[in-house]
């Protein structure tokens, strides 16, 4: 049986890229389905190659945004996951990891 690790709300989070690797504190949204990163942090790490595009909804309405595929380490897992690009200039957190990532063995604690 596979253990669960837990996680907390806002979690820090390394995000590998070609240029260099950078740990910062993501939220962690289970209605989100895949992870998204803030434009800015995608160029300063060199996050590779856009794989496709995406229709996202989200509050804001419906928006097309750019994909990449990152390798990512949470609480000492590492692994490689899909990651949309956005503009989260004004949000608090730079980075939102969603369902696409939670299922690798997650569970969230609460406060």
């Amino acid at each position: 049986m596979n253990e669960k690790t837990k996680i907390k709300f806002k979690e820090k989070v390394t995000f590998y890229g070609k240029k260099k690797n950078k740990t910062v504190t993501a939220r962690i949204d289970t209605g989100a389905r895949r992870c998204s990163i803030d434009k800015k942090l995608a160029e300063e790490i060199g996050a590779g190659d856009v794989k496709m595009y995406k229709t996202i909804k989200s509050a804001l309405g419906k928006t097309k945004r750019p994909v990449v595929k990152l390798k990512l380490k949470i609480k000492g897992k590492t692994f490689n996951a899909h990651c949309t690009i956005a503009d989260r200039s004004r949000l608090k957190y730079p980075a939102l990891i969603g369902r696409n990532v939670l299922r690798h063995g997650f569970v969230i604690e609460g406060k």
